[in-house]
């Protein structure tokens, strides 16, 4: 699998000369299988860009939606394949109690929030509610899961995995609220989702110090995250969704913190949009460089 990162930022795209480095983009992640499946993770501001790249060639695209706060969809009335006619495209996200997916998502592509209706969009569009884990979902070569995460409002994390790597993409997730440290495996949110893959992709938005005024705002102070990717064991993880607060120099001394907090059992890797993961057999490729 490859991993790319198109939008890196949390609640608000915040573009600037403070951001040029990790990006102002909200989220949105692509991940393409070894047999050229396509994944879109959010529709964040990052999927303008990511739409540009895609020509008629891309074949079918699967947008999997973690949920529908703004910073998660604003990009989806701007992604070219689905103004392009006959073009497939799915779009996978939690229903709420009362609406179907495509009832909410009718609800932000439309008036007064948006000039084009969902249902006017000339594209082959087929919006699912995504199923549950044990269920699994398979696009292509992919194996995909999702379960509810602890965040305000219908929300899901993902696990991807082909026959040589697994990713978790939980970009939005708060596992302590409130608690000094977690609770038994059986009870983390996330667990199951995270639990020993080779790339986890994770909220990652507040410091230690600005966290206990933010306590069920739904996201994770990097202490917390850090202890999250310990408990589940995976080899990588990737900050995410940082706080428009934070500049670059801000992040980087995140970072830099995180990385010298302890001996960590596993790798560090700044979510800089732009950024590329090469998965594979043993982790070999794993590569990181810039988009064009």
């Amino acid at each position: 699998m490859k991993v790319t990162l198109w939008g890196t930022r949390g609640s608000l795209a915040t573009p600037g000369p403070e951001t040029v480095r990790y990006g102002g983009n909200t989220s949105c992640v692509e991940v393409r299988g070894a047999d050229g499946t396509l994944l879109v993770l959010d529709a964040g501001t990052g999927i303008r860009r990511l739409g540009g790249k895609l020509g008629p060639e891309a074949g079918r695209v699967d947008v999997l939606l973690t949920h529908l706060h703004m910073d998660h969809i604003q990009g989806l009335g701007f992604f070219r394949p689905l103004d392009q006619s006959g073009q497939e495209v799915h779009i996978w996200g939690p229903p709420s109690t009362t609406l179907d997916l495509r009832a909410r998502v009718s609800r932000y592509l439309s008036p007064p929030l948006f000039p084009v209706r969902l249902r006017e969009l000339p594209s082959r569009l087929t919006l699912h509610d995504v199923p549950l884990a044990p269920e699994e979902i398979r696009i292509g070569g992919l194996r995909i899961s999702a379960a509810l995460v602890c965040h305000p409002g219908p929300t899901v994390g993902y696990r991807i995995s082909d026959d040589t790597a697994t990713i978790a993409y939980i970009p939005d997730h708060e596992p302590l609220l409130g608690a000094a440290r977690l609770p038994s495996s059986d009870w983390i949110s996330g667990f199951d989702l995270a639990a020993n893959a080779d790339l986890l992709i994770h909220d990652s938005q507040y410091s230690a110090t600005q966290y206990p005024k933010h306590v069920g705002w739904g996201h994770s102070a990097i202490p917390h995250v850090l202890e999250f990717a310990a408990r589940t064991g995976v080899k990588r993880l990737v900050t995410f969704h940082h706080d428009p607060r934070h500049d670059d120099a801000a992040l980087d001394r995140l970072v830099d913190e995180a990385r010298s907090s302890g001996d960590l059992p596993f790798e560090i890797l700044p979510g800089v949009e732009g950024a590329c993961f090469e998965l594979g057999h043993a982790m070999r490729n794993q590569r990181q460089t810039t988009l064009e």
